[in-house]
């Protein structure tokens, strides 16, 4: 049997702070962090698109942006798809 505490009731330090509190902390903050690369990548490829529309583009960064911005939604759809599963698996276990 496993017990623990409750840090905010505690009130603990980084210290004592319980290592899955660190681990669900890093998790949420480098899915933020990737969140926030896929939007930069497509402002980016969206300036490229308008840039090239008024002449003053290169087609080769257009379409060089407009990949990695593809590419990175793309993968970001499936680790999105992959935690929904998760998900529905963990609600499926009996309680």
């Amino acid at each position: 049997m496993k017990v623990g505490f409750d840090p905010k009731v505690i009130g603990s330090s980084p210290a004592v702070e319980p290592k899955e509190s660190r681990e669900k902390e890093d998790f949420l903050k480098t899915l933020e962090e990737a969140i926030k690369e896929v939007n930069r990548l497509q402002l980016e490829a969206d300036q490229a698109v308008k840039e090239l529309s008024l002449g003053k583009g290169d087609l080769h960064e257009t379409i060089l942006a407009l990949e990695k911005a593809d590419i990175s939604f793309r993968l970001m759809m499936q680790i999105r798809n992959k935690l929904i599963r998760a998900y529905e698996e963990v609600m499926k276990m009996p309680l």
